[in-house]
């Protein structure tokens, strides 16, 4: 693979990989050759300071100072008709951090060769104004400052990729692939440490009072240096009616970071601002070493194959073997406490899949599909007493997970615009069994079994005249073996009737993946086409969940309704005009502790109108104007049995207050034909955005953290952006 290693071993892309390929490319006599070239440069000019382009910089591969940039791509296609062997190579963005280059080589029908290079960087939406230094390393020093008398950070994180693949037509019946990819990625994101005293995990810390400070929630950004490198082989096998094909997938993940060490200042400001020296043992608490994603690794092995049975069957089948490691070491990657005699996690999941699938047409108008699907994860990780509370040791816990799903379907051509399809599901879910020496926490049972059964009808009309639309119908039940109580170390114990009096359930927490579910689901589809020059389409999906678990916390119910409507409409030959309508609302109603109880709305809104066409036989126009809107409400009640200083405070603050996520975007477009050879596109952009989220700003005042560090989101945002390109093309 083209990269550039660094001395520890460790390889890095480099910008240079395909630049290299494209040189070395074959060179053809002009004898039945086609060779097109195109170049595009130009610049672009966008304005508005550094909180004005928060979320515009996000992923615009631009710096925040930089208000004039470069725009620089190109596209190389050569083909010999003689010898069938074409190359392309493509690059864009070259003069932003957001470049891309792609090649491919090949012969028609005997060997295929491509590689591509790609850069992507992201920046944090919220800017912080810091006193941190040593930010991108493991060991950051945090020094308290006065709020808003720090420096500016910049936290992004960047990725670096390199792909190669190539197949070969190894005779009529066998071919060969081979492809690979490394991507590095480093930079910072938004990361922190907290704790607040007394707790009883920690009985020797004291809390806050008026000479010191016992909790608080410090900025430290997570470092990022790691490796993903992925390497994927497969021969293939094709007969007159067997396919097969056996397959090699490797993932390689190396992070050079081990552990984030924070080095805790003396000092922090308390909830109301006054700065003061951090109580008894909470300095030693947020000082604790932070793991980082370690290195792991994954090998999978598969053959997957399909069988023409005869002109109206075929059997399809799969079955793959993976293994999955993580063995790091915990001192190398700093990090200490691990029970005697233990170095490494010594982490290891083994996965079989196994499945098999029909395809039949027994009847000209019935057509039948089946699918059966066995998949065991089978955790082997050595246990050993991680996990200390109090005086009682506990070990970490395995996680086995076996799924079986059977799928059956078939299809019925009524008439030549009728189409019926009745559906059946059927999933099975063992979590094995519990680990005795563990203990779980969140959560006052669990259930080994569950069992989910799914019907599916549905009726569709193919276009006849200007119609044609589908409604289908889905419903699914599922339910599980009993709730299995946790004993804290000393295994579990099974209760048949959670309801019972004495149990204790009434006002435990129960996950909702485990508990009894009822599903629902319509959706409605349409195509109409009144006219020659309008098109029509929409759609309509609705869906209810419906939970019941033995204590009234956790999800109850949640819903989720879409309707969308697009229409294209073409005013003349030359002028066209598009726009979309989509609205979408997601509801969770869930009980809290405390006797809280919180209705969780969030409302999506999605509108769009463009016009293109044709001013002169050179001049061609665009426009489009899209609003997006994004909010979400929390609606919260306690019941009869809440303390009167939780009705008090709520009634103060009248609870949470909405997030919303408002956008408008208008993008204008031009593009002159100079000649046949030559063109000028310019582009102008303006974004509004207004971002009202009380976890970074409430009522005008900002996030601030115990260090003193400061989040800020400026509340509306503006930017426009101008970009002008030429392009000139030969052959």
């Amino acid at each position: 693979m083209l990269s550039l290693c660094r001395p520890a071993g460790r390889c890095r892309p480099t910008l240079l990989a395909l630049a290299l390929l494209a040189a070395f490319a074959p060179a053809w006599s002009h004898a039945d050759t086609v060779t097109e070239t195109s170049v595009s440069a130009g610049l672009g000019a966008v304005d508005g300071n550094r909180l004005d382009r928060a979320q515009f910089d996000q992923y615009s591969g631009l710096r925040p100072s930089q208000h004039v940039f470069g725009l620089f791509g190109l596209d190389y296609y050569r083909r010999n008709d003689d010898t069938g062997v074409a190359v392309r190579f493509g690059a864009s963005d070259l003069l932003t951090d957001n470049r891309e280059l792609g090649l491919h080589w090949a012969r028609q029908g005997d060997w295929v060769f491509s590689a591509d290079y790609k850069e992507l960087v992201r920046r944090e939406t919220v800017i912080f104004n810091s006193g941190i230094t040593g930010v991108g390393s493991a060991a950051p020093v945090l020094l308290p400052v006065t709020p808003g008398t720090g420096s500016d950070l910049d936290l992004r994180t960047r990725r670096e990729g390199v792909g190669l693949g190539f197949r070969k037509v190894i005779s009529p019946s066998l071919q060969f692939e081979l492809s690979g990819r490394t991507e590095h990625k480093t930079g910072s994101r938004l990361f922190g440490v907290g704790f607040a005293c007394p707790s009883a995990l920690a009985i020797t810390c004291t809390g806050t009072n008026g000479i010191q400070t016992g909790s608080g929630v410090l900025f430290v950004p997570e470092p990022i240096d790691s490796d993903h490198n992925q390497v994927d082989a497969r021969l293939s096998f094709a007969a007159e009616k067997l396919r097969l094909s056996f397959g090699y997938y490797g993932s390689f993940y190396q992070n050079s970071l081990g552990s984030l060490h924070p080095q805790i200042p003396g000092s922090l400001f308390n909830p109301t601002g006054t700065l003061l020296p951090v109580s008894s043992g909470l300095a030693g608490i947020l000082g604790n070493p932070v793991a980082l994603p370690p290195d792991n690794q994954a090998h999978q092995l598969d053959i997957t194959g399909a069988y023409l049975y005869n002109a109206r069957s075929t059997v399809n089948f799969k079955l793959s073997r993976t293994r999955a490691t993580q063995n790091a070491n915990f001192l190398a990657e700093g990090l200490s406490g691990a029970p005697a005699g233990v170095s490494d996690l010594g982490g290891r999941v083994d996965t079989t899949l196994a499945q098999v699938g029909f395809s039949t047409r027994p009847l000209a108008k019935l057509s039948v599909q089946g699918t059966l699907r066995y998949e065991d994860r089978d955790d082997k990780t050595p246990l050993a007493l991680y996990n200390v509370e109090g005086t009682s040791f506990y070990t970490n816990r395995q996680l086995p997970y076996r799924t079986t799903k059977a799928k059956l379907q078939a299809n019925y051509q009524f008439t030549s615009a009728w189409r019926g399809t009745l559906g059946f599901g059927r999933e099975l879910i063992d979590r094995g069994v519990f680990t005795p020496t563990s203990a779980t926490a969140g959560v006052t049972a669990e259930r080994q079994k569950t069992a989910e059964t799914t019907y599916r009808a549905e009726l569709r009309r193919q276009m006849t005249e200007a119609f044609s639309g589908a409604v289908a119908l889905e419903h699914s039940e599922r339910s599980g073996s009993n709730w299995l109580r946790d004993n804290s170390g000393l295994g579990v114990t099974e209760v048949p009737d959670p309801n019972a009096p004495g149990i204790g359930f009434d006002r435990g927490i129960f996950m909702p993946t485990l508990a009894d579910r009822r599903r629902d689901k319509v959706r409605l589809l349409a195509d109409w086409q009144p006219l020659d020059k309008l098109s029509v389409q929409g759609a309509l999906d609705v869906g209810i969940d419906r939970y019941q678990a033995p204590g009234v916390y956790g999800v109850r119910d949640t819903s989720m309704r879409q309707a969308t409507v697009d229409f294209n409409y073409a005013i003349t030959d030359a002028w066209n005009v598009n726009g979309f309508v989509a609205h979408g609302n997601q509801t969770i109603d869930q009980g809290r502790p405390d006797q809280a109880f919180l209705a969780f709305r969030n409302g999506e809104t999605n509108v769009g109108l463009g016009l293109t066409g044709k001013a002169t036989s050179k001049l061609e126009l665009g426009a489009n104007l899209s609003y997006l809107q994004d909010r979400a409400t929390f609606v919260q009640a306690l019941d009869t049995t809440a303390s009167a200083a939780d009705a008090a405070l709520l009634a103060a603050s009248g609870g949470l207050p909405p997030i919303t996520f408002r956008q408008h975007v208008l993008r204008l477009s031009g593009k002159y034909t100079v000649d046949k050879k030559s063109s000028v596109r310019a582009e102008f952009a303006h974004y509004r955005t207004r971002w009202d989220d009380w976890a970074w700003n409430f009522n005008g005042t900002p996030f601030v953290f115990a260090d003193g560090t400061v989040g800020t989101r400026k509340l509306v945002q503006h930017v426009n952006v101008l970009r002008v390109v030429y392009t000139y093309s030969w052959k």
